[in-house]
């Protein structure tokens, strides 16, 4: 199995959902699974239908067949059947989740100011420049 292609598992739940099985009116796909592999490639690797790699076939075919079935809808079907169930009934609050020791953190003393800072601080200017003082107001 490579990289980017799915278990049996999943192709167990996927499979029911796609158009072209034997039972199916129509035609029939080759093979279904090599084809869901290529959509799975294909949004995994953010890739263009024309990077597809050839073990899974024509790029245009799968393209193709890929837009017909979100024409269809069968994508919002596949993706509502095997979505996982939803857990907005589990709620966790401070008596079930614990913070890192470390996360209950002491308030640090603040730094002795340095002597420079404090010579800097004794000849700053007490009022304000003379040329400011005699200025206009703003309205």
């Amino acid at each position: 199995m490579h990289r980017h292609e799915i278990s049996d598992a999943t192709w167990e739940r996927v499979a029911p959902h796609l158009s072209g099985k034997a039972e199916d009116s129509g035609a029939t796909a080759r093979d279904n699974r090599l084809f869901f592999n290529a959509v799975v490639w294909t949004m995994r690797t953010g890739c263009p239908w024309a990077d597809l790699p050839g073990r899974f076939g024509k790029p245009n075919t799968a393209s193709k067949r890929f837009r017909r079935l979100a024409q269809k809808g069968v994508w919002e079907r596949l993706f509502a059947a095997v979505q996982a169930p939803e857990f907005d009934w589990v709620m966790l609050d401070s008596t079930v989740v614990r913070a890192h020791q470390d996360a209950a953190g002491q308030k640090k003393a603040t730094p002795a100011p340095s002597a420079s800072a404090a010579a800097a601080a004794a000849w700053a200017p007490k009022s304000t420049p003379a040329s400011s003082r005699w200025a206009t107001p703003c309205a």
